[in-house]
């Protein structure tokens, strides 16, 4: 009673499939698949660029800074 059996869970995984359909699950599994190696992609990336990409953000923070300050007008002449 206090744990499912095979049989529950078949029907489970059929009434799931009738739901859902195959097509929209296999979408769900590429997906979930693809997202979890992005992440692995982008934490190995991460850790192996990371002191590379402090200084580029500092480098980056000082010429928005510098744009904020910066006025850029067109002069115009009256005729």
């Amino acid at each position: 009673m206090g744990s499912f059996s095979i049989w529950h869970w078949l029907v489970v995984l059929l009434i799931v499939v009738l739901v859902f359909g195959t097509k929209k699950l296999k979408n769900i599994g590429s997906d979930l698949g693809s997202a979890v190696k992005g992440f692995k992609d982008g934490m190995r990336d991460g850790s192996a660029s990371e002191s590379s990409s402090t200084a580029t953000a500092q480098v980056g923070q000082d010429k928005a800074a510098a744009e904020k300050t910066t006025i850029d007008v067109d002069a115009k002449t009256k005729s």
